[in-house]
């Protein structure tokens, strides 16, 4: 088994998104945003149980008018996964879904307008024990702050959180998270470092618009992998021009990589080459596909020959070492031989057996096809 992470957290004050605990000693939460119509109330349903089942912690929905806020009410009533509203300008929405069981609002008070306007959000959020998160992002700063600095920079992101803050900070209410997005990654990783010494509040960490599902995938890993390991952020979203459940599969796999927090199966798999004994590649992607409803964390080592499968199959639950023939691992120990034909069959089976063995649950193998 691996080691555990050498990251040392920052420290944060801990605030309760619904029954998540973000900051503080919390595990990193993992959240995504719906994409349907909101006011489409199956579809968005539908969307936020599937974010739910592939491990969503929590999930953001845009509540842009009144009907959105009537159609958010219904979703609440469907779902049991903590829920944010994102709201801008109109502070009666905001009111509205705190009465509805919204878990989180996240609203910028500059926007809001009047002070009366601020307040009676803050004092129903209060009154309701309700969060909020601040939300800066590159492209929507103050007009003041974009004739200040000429362009978007990481002080820029910083003096408009503060000013959000300092809002707050004056309204005696301090449970609430901040974001300070960017699509430019030290742009986003420099206005992120700065804050964290400046304030005690929770982190939200994202690049905003960081593109399709490689690009995006690859800019954040990169930018939210460089906070991560500095041990800033208490909450992260992947944004992907792509479905919403690939933002919680990399947000996943970028956590599994820096050691922080484990869900699914952890395949460790060699890029392959000519020695090796089975076609790699194409067992891991069926392999990838068919687990993908499995949340457990587990370590499976995938190596198609015996120049290093041997002692990746030895740190894995499970795992296999090309050869003549191949051989299964179970606990770092050889188990058993298995055929190039049979082998996704065998390692899914021996997967499932092993999840099911610590859940006390049957094993069940679920056809590729059944997989949505």
């Amino acid at each position: 088994m691996h080691a555990p992470s050498p990251i040392k957290r920052r420290k944060s004050r801990q605030i309760m998104v619904g029954n998540v605990p973000v900051g503080g000693d919390a595990p990193i939460a993992v959240q995504s945003m719906t994409n349907t119509e909101t006011t489409d109330v199956a579809a968005t349903v539908d969307q936020i149980q599937r974010l739910q089942k592939v491990g969503a912690d929590i999930v953001r929905v845009s509540i842009p008018s009144m009907d959105a806020a009537e159609a958010f009410g219904a979703i609440r009533q469907q779902v049991n996964i903590p829920l944010i509203a994102d709201i801008h300008f109109d502070y009666k929405i905001a009111l509205r879904v705190a009465e509805l069981g919204v878990d989180c609002l996240r609203i910028n008070p500059g926007n809001i307008g009047r002070e009366d306007r601020v307040r009676a959000v803050v004092d129903k959020a209060r009154d309701f024990g309700i969060p909020i998160r601040i939300g800066v992002n590159a492209g929507s700063l103050e007009k003041e702050l974009q004739k200040k600095y000429g362009e978007p920079t990481p002080e820029a992101l910083v003096e408009s959180a503060l000013r959000h803050i300092d809002i707050l900070d004056r309204l005696n209410f301090p449970d609430f998270k901040v974001s300070l997005k960017a699509s430019d990654v030290f742009m986003t990783v420099h206005a992120y470092r700065q804050l964290a010494d400046q304030i005690e509040q929770p982190l939200h960490l994202g690049i905003t618009e960081a593109g399709s599902l490689r690009s995006g995938a690859v800019k954040s890993a990169i930018g939210l992998g460089m906070l991560l390991a500095e041990g800033i952020g208490d909450t992260i979203r992947v944004s992907l021009a792509a479905d919403p459940i690939e933002e919680i599969r990399v947000g996943f796999d970028i956590l599994k990589s820096l050691r922080i927090r484990s869900k699914g199966i952890n395949l460790i798999a060699c890029p392959s080459c000519s020695r090796q004994e089975f076609d790699v590649i194409s067992t891991v992607n069926a392999l990838e596909a068919r687990l993908e409803d499995i949340i457990e964390p587990m370590d499976v080592a995938v190596i198609g020959c015996v120049v290093n499968g041997p002692g990746e199959a030895k740190e894995a639950a499970i795992g296999l070492t090309g050869g003549s023939p191949n051989l299964l691992y179970r606990d770092g120990k050889p188990h058993h031989k298995l055929d190039n034909e049979s082998l996704v069959d065998e390692l899914e089976k021996e997967i499932r057996q092993r999840i099911a063995m610590r859940s006390e649950q049957p094993a069940k193998v679920i056809p590729i096809k059944d997989i949505s």
